[in-house]
């Protein structure tokens, strides 16, 4: 079966830097386009990241923009997610997610056209 693992989240102080990990099997990693999304308590999973199969199309949240940098590496079945400049806001759980393409160079934003999830891995940023 599909298996979407996340792995170093933890707890930092504002303006230091995290790497998340996600580790894919059970699928052709690198026919999906990937995502990282995040939920704060109270609020809604909104996106963060997204990058395409073929690596060439990347799509960042404004609130992210300059300060997070998603990347996969297609022979390892892993995509990451580079933090730097954290912010109290960042605090959340972080989970990647794999997307079906609907063609080359695909990705989505839409949290519900994701097709796994992964369990998600805490980040906590204090002031």
């Amino acid at each position: 079966q599909v298996q979407l693992v996340e792995s170093g989240g933890g707890l930092v102080q504002a303006g230091d830097s995290l790497r998340l990990s996600c580790a894919a099997s059970g699928l052709t990693f690198s026919n999906y386009a990937m995502g990282w999304f995040r939920q704060a308590p109270g609020r809604e999973r909104e996106f963060v990241a997204a990058i395409s199969s073929t690596y060439d199309k990347i799509y960042y949240a404004d609130s992210v923009k300059g300060r997070f940098t998603i990347s996969r590496d297609n022979a390892k079945s892993a995509v990451y997610l580079q933090m730097n400049s954290l912010k109290p806001e960042d605090s959340a759980v972080y989970y990647c997610a794999a997307n079906v393409p609907k063609g080359p160079n695909y990705i989505t934003t839409v949290s519900s056209r994701y097709d796994y999830w992964g369990q998600g891995t805490q980040v906590t940023v204090s002031s």
